[in-house]
């Protein structure tokens, strides 16, 4: 199966790389480490990626847009 055109995007690359590497630091922490911080680090980091593909399946570009103003916000939620 050939690539979406959102996977050829350095930017949608690196959040691949970073969800990875978040779930293989999260997936070594104990249960409550997991159960706290791991519950919202994960979908946060994950969620960049995700809205950055979404977007790209919008038809138009404000709708393209709004997906990509929320995977910046995943990302900000991310660093906090």
């Amino acid at each position: 199966m050939n690539k979406a055109n959102f996977e050829y995007l350095q930017i949608f690359q690196l959040a691949e790389k970073l969800a990875d590497m978040i779930w293989d630091i999260v997936i070594n922490w104990n249960s409550f480490e997991k159960d706290t911080i791991g519950k919202q680090f994960t979908p946060a980091v994950d969620s960049i990626g995700a809205n950055i593909a979404e977007g790209n399946g919008r038809y138009n570009l404000q709708d393209n847009l709004r997906f990509i103003k929320i995977a910046r916000g995943s990302l900000y939620k991310t660093r906090y």
